[in-house]
């Protein structure tokens, strides 16, 4: 560890690159598992099979280690600005480098269109964890920030499930309440403290206008979809999952279906 941070301190693009191709590496591996059929079938839905199982890896591997970070180190959460350690660092670097596979798997498949909103999440992401990387600012900010990833666990779950048909299943119902849980407490919560973060101290943070800028549209967007998330899984269940075309929503060529 203490060989490896001062290389990727003095070459942070070279290093996002390598960590890029090694998520490149997961996604083919991840292509030897088993796939339920239903998903088999259809090439998109396929696709986005492969593509959420890259993610639930990224999330459970970077959502585990920021919360790591956070509770070994406090200080993370109280200086967003300038506190940093080796291993935050490199967590930062890794999920650079997974947002650059992911923005490239999407855009190169030809998906780029029907996911236009994750590839506006993961440009603003992409900018700030570059600047992070570069700088060595706001290091413990993009910790915080990672603590989203608890919540895509149960949101990738979520999809994968509806994806396989099982979005009446015992396994469905359980998620999607722990799902709105994590969805509140570390992608909500951890969203609320950014922001509120920039806001109190923004007559001495570096580029201020800019971070706060990014926060507020990452926060209307996952307000947008949080929105989505409690009416699909709580309110139109109570009236009828297929419409009167008789269609599900699963089948929508948009990456974030409801």
């Amino acid at each position: 560890m203490d060989a490896l941070i001062p290389v990727l301190k003095s070459h942070p693009g070279p290093s996002v690159l390598v960590f890029s191709l090694l998520f490149r590496v997961v996604h083919q591996l991840l292509q030897r598992l088993p796939v339920p059929k239903v998903v088999k079938q259809d090439e998109y839905k396929s696709w986005k099979w492969r593509n959420l199982s890259v993610s639930m890896v990224h999330s459970l591997l970077t959502g585990t280690w920021a919360l790591t970070c956070a509770l070994l180190w406090p200080e993370t959460l109280r200086n967003l600005h300038s506190y940093q350690t080796p291993l935050s660092y490199l967590l930062i670097c890794v999920s650079t480098g997974y947002f650059v596979q992911d923005a490239g798997d999407i855009i190169l498949t030809g998906h780029g269109r029907g996911s236009w909103e994750f590839l506006l999440h993961h440009a603003l992401v992409l900018s700030s964890f570059v600047y992070t990387l570069y700088t060595e600012l706001y290091v413990a900010g993009a910790v915080v920030a990672l603590f989203v990833e608890v919540n895509s666990v149960t949101l990738h779950l979520r999809l994968m499930l509806k994806l396989a048909g099982a979005q009446y299943s015992p396994g469905y119902y359980i998620n999607k309440f722990v799902n709105i849980f994590t969805y509140v407490t570390f992608r909500l919560g951890a969203q609320f403290y950014l922001t509120w973060y920039i806001i109190h101290n923004y007559s001495w943070l570096d580029h201020a206008a800019y971070f706060l800028t990014a926060m507020v549209m990452i926060n209307i967007m996952i307000g947008i979809y949080f929105c989505r998330l409690v009416r699909t899984d709580f309110y139109r269940q109570l009236t009828s999952s297929v419409g009167q075309n008789g269609t599900h929503n699963n089948n929508s060529k948009k990456f974030l279906t409801d």
